[in-house]
């Protein structure tokens, strides 16, 4: 990745329709990924992200999911800038970082101007609130201690980071000496454009190469061994194949995956770790009550010695660790004793270890149910939880929270309609089919948004998604996709000939008092089918 100086100088070039215009709200997406709203004659979304990899700023056409709760730092970007007038914003030199300075009004109508400094160097990526060259507040603080050059706290003075002085702005020269190490010579210029720019001058001037970095506003995107390289100049000295887009859709292209994928990490990694550790205490719990059952199975010997030490207490003083008696049939039994007891108080501890026993074996199958229920449960939701997108994630937490297994968090604010779970719509010919990636969404789906003759579709003896078709008489075709998209969204997808039933949804029924989710099918039909996952990603 190359965001550096030159690029980021084009990118702001696509920012100036943002002067004059008002920061209408200001939300935060992640830790590290801010969403301004600006309106003017048109609505305009700017992100501006301080990931460690994927720090940028542009202009953004996506959906992005917002929190709830804003951070201290929101509150205070909030309150000096929404509402305010974009008054400027340029870049310091060909450095990576930009000034956004902004208009707006104090508590009691006062004119007051705050700059937003946006930095995109790596892992030192930061957002800082300015206001008469005092920090108002960062998105990321640098403490004292950590930085004697540089502290980044509210209130402290703000310094710009150390000017390049020393290297020379590649669009005020005419030219370059080929053998120069560029990236060390000028300013703005990353390894990677400075490789593209020597493999040019073997056939072109500098000036020429600069007009066209210059006059661009695309990205040109070069895939190496699944390596991405990007710059706003085609990258020839990699390859000559290349996609091009507009920069700021390009960035869109390159970014919004990764960071979606960031931001469900954010917001499931404990997850993970809860229900890592239910599955792995489930499953000891499941084979210690195994063990209690097999001992139980076998509490007929418990009687047995009770009945041959009651025959036999003559034989048996305290101090004793076992005893070895002939039973009823004249076999050689050895008998385990507490060295504390006499022989009637030996005999007694084995009947009642008997009777323990015998009436225990109910409660443990009983037991080994309930975990076994839990362990598929948490398998279940783990594996939900792996092919979840950002919604979805947070609906197993919610999940997770209504049954009491995690500690709900404090919401300040509840929308005043609930909302619907973010299930998956999509049109298949002349029908709709919905998709439900976790329990809340299969729930949903099926109780509440299909009618009773519409068709639901769920992979056999395993966990998945619960599938319906709005029709009570869906054609062979429509069955064998439905049935499809219900073995693709399974722990079973990787299989073949995934046997999946499938009935109306008039034959479901909850079962009572189970979790969410759980059901059974009063009558209903089978189909094996094989996963054409071209077929089905040409379609979602």
């Amino acid at each position: 990745m190359a965001f550096d100086g030159v690029f980021l100088h084009q990118v702001i070039k696509q920012l100036q329709p943002l002067v004059g215009k008002r920061i209408n709200k200001i939300y935060l997406i992640s830790d590290t990924e801010i969403l301004f709203i600006i309106k003017g004659y048109q609505s305009f979304q700017l992100i501006i992200s301080a990931h460690s990899s994927y720090n940028r700023i542009h202009l953004t056409d996506r959906t992005y999911p917002t929190r709830l709760s804003p951070s201290n730092f929101i509150i205070l970007l909030r309150k000096y800038t929404e509402g305010g007038i974009i008054k400027s914003i340029t870049q310091a030199g060909l450095d990576r970082y930009l000034i956004i300075e902004v208009d707006s009004r104090d508590d009691i109508g006062d004119k007051i101007t705050t700059q937003i400094y946006v930095e995109l160097m790596g892992k030192y990526a930061n957002v800082i609130l300015v206001k008469d060259n005092r920090i108002i507040d960062a998105l990321k603080h640098i403490p004292p201690f950590e930085n004697t050059i540089r502290t980044i706290q509210p209130g402290a003075q703000f310094t710009v980071t150390a000017p390049q002085n020393y290297k020379l702005n590649p669009f005020e020269i005419s030219t370059v000496n080929i053998e120069d190490n560029l990236s060390k010579k000028l300013i703005g210029f990353s390894p990677l454009l400075a490789q593209e720019v020597s493999y040019r001058l073997q056939s072109q001037n500098y000036s020429q190469i600069i007009q066209e970095i210059k006059d661009s506003n695309s990205l040109y995107l070069t895939i190496i061994n699944n390596e991405e390289y990007f710059h706003c100049i085609a990258l020839t000295h990699l390859s000559d194949q290349h996609q091009c887009f507009e920069i700021c859709q390009g960035l869109d292209y390159l970014y919004f995956t990764k960071e979606e994928k960031e931001r469900i990490r954010q917001i499931t990694g404990d997850l993970f770790k809860f229900t890592r550790k239910e599955i792995n205490k489930l499953t000891k719990k499941i084979d210690n009550l195994l063990s209690s059952l097999e001992e139980a199975l076998d509490c007929d010997k418990y009687r047995h010695y009770g009945d041959l030490i009651f025959a036999n207490l003559d034989k048996i003083n305290k101090g004793m660790k076992s005893v070895t008696l002939n039973d009823f049939e004249g076999n050689s039994v050895t008998i385990p004793l507490d060295e504390r007891l006499d022989g009637k108080g030996n005999g007694k501890k084995h009947f009642t270890k008997y009777r323990k026993l015998s009436t225990g074996q109910k409660y443990i199958n009983q037991q080994i149910d309930i975990a076994k229920e839990n362990l598929e449960y948490f398998q279940l939701i783990q594996q939900q939880l792996e092919h979840a997108d950002f919604n979805s994630a947070g609906e197993i937490r919610q999940e997770l929270e209504n049954h009491g297994y995690l500690k709900a968090k404090t919401r300040k604010q509840k929308s005043k309609k609930p909302v619907e779970p973010n299930y998956t719509k999509l049109q298949y010919k002349d029908k709709t089919i919905l998709i439900g990636k976790n329990n809340i969404q299969n729930e949903f789906i099926t109780f509440k948004k299909s009618s009773r003759f519409d068709y639901w579709f769920h992979v056999r003896d395993g966990s998945g998604a619960h599938i319906t078709i709005n029709t009570s008489t869906p054609s062979e075709d429509e069955i064998r996709f439905c049935a499809m998209l219900a073995a693709y969204f399974s722990k079973n997808w990787q299989s073949s000939s995934i046997p999946v039933n499938y009935t109306l949804v008039k034959n479901l029924k909850k079962i009572p008092n189970s979790k969410i989710g759980k059901l059974i099918l009063k009558e209903y039909k089978t189909i094996y089918i094989d996963i054409d996952e071209e077929k089905i990603n040409a379609h979602l």
